[in-house]
């Protein structure tokens, strides 16, 4: 492969966003290069096409040569996996604050990060679970106050989330999910984000993504019923079952007690936030040129793969 020298480097090019934005990028004609721990699964994943630059991201000396031949970064790094959560600290945090150490010495001015859709210090503190977001208010400060030609997308779940708990018929949700929450198709994630890394008129703003309107789960699950003609019946269990479940697993499954806080916080979605949902779908429209994925489209997607 031919090495270009203006290269976009996405580091997390091979998660769930990640490797929807290096599909954007290659379908653009950018030369992307992406690092990953396993060069030969991650070929798998994002084809022919794209640099895969081997490496561990934790390690400096990776960060310092994938940094080569690039001029602007895309930042997706994410450890919600059982087998990353351990490291979340080092891959989350450490990082990226190393990235932009490097990207700043090789004179590499274009810096895009990914975060949370919004990050609420107190609202967190309120919940009991202010280490949940630390990481990302954290980055999310030292990158507006550096001088990157920075811009910071606030990323909602995606659609996924809603299908994660059907099993048989049933969407069994722990806390029931009853508060509306943003969401949005990975498809316009990779499609938003691989725009705004090729623009230069987005510098020093913060951005969310998301679909044109929050829901609640049993809205969903009734939205399913309808589109397949199948009953998908919402079940709520105590969300304290899996407060307990997760404490226990501690020292064996720490990634459980991950998905307890990221359940409570989705449990306790701010109102306010929901309500804005549809003007903040409104502003992505009028920024970017993309056709959105609905959800409906999702669900006839899935039932069309017999994936529902």
């Amino acid at each position: 492969m031919k090495i270009d020298k203006n290269q976009i480097i996405v580091y997390g090019g091979t998660g769930y966003y990640g490797r929807k934005v290096v599909e954007k990028l290659v379908k653009k004609g950018q030369s992307v290069k992406v690092v990953s721990r396993n060069s030969e699964s991650a070929r798998k994943t994002l084809g022919d096409k794209v640099e895969i630059f081997q490496g561990d991201v934790t390690n400096r000396e990776t960060i310092i040569e994938s940094l080569k031949n690039v001029n602007a970064i895309i930042i997706c790094l994410s450890a919600m996996s059982n087998k990353l959560i351990k490291r979340m600290k080092q891959i989350e945090r450490d990082a990226v604050i190393a990235i932009m150490e490097e990207a700043k010495k090789a004179n590499i001015s274009r810096l895009v990060y990914m975060s949370g859709y919004e990050m609420r210090e107190q609202l967190l503190a309120d919940l009991g679970i202010p280490e949940f977001g630390a990481i990302k208010i954290e980055i999310e400060s030292k990158i507006s106050q550096s001088d990157f030609s920075w811009t910071i997308l606030g990323d909602a779940p995606a659609f996924e989330i809603f299908f994660a708990f059907i099993r048989n018929g049933k969407m069994t949700v722990p806390g029931g999910g009853f508060n509306a929450i943003p969401t949005i198709s990975a498809e316009d994630v990779g499609e938003i984000t691989a725009q705004v890394v090729m623009r230069n008129d987005l510098a020093g703003k913060r951005i969310k993504l998301t679909g044109p309107e929050a829901l609640t789960f049993p809205e969903v699950a009734k939205r399913i019923s309808l589109i397949s003609g199948k009953k998908v019946k919402h079940i709520a269990i105590p969300l304290a079952i899996i407060n307990v479940v997760s404490f226990i697993l501690i020292p064996f499954a720490p990634f459980v007690r991950f998905l307890y806080k990221s359940l409570k916080m989705l449990n306790n979605f701010p109102k306010d936030l929901a309500d804005k949902v549809p003007e903040d779908h409104k502003r992505l429209r009028e920024l970017f040129d993309y056709e959105p994925v609905s959800l409906e489209e999702e669900i006839k997607r899935r039932i069309s793969e017999n994936k529902l």
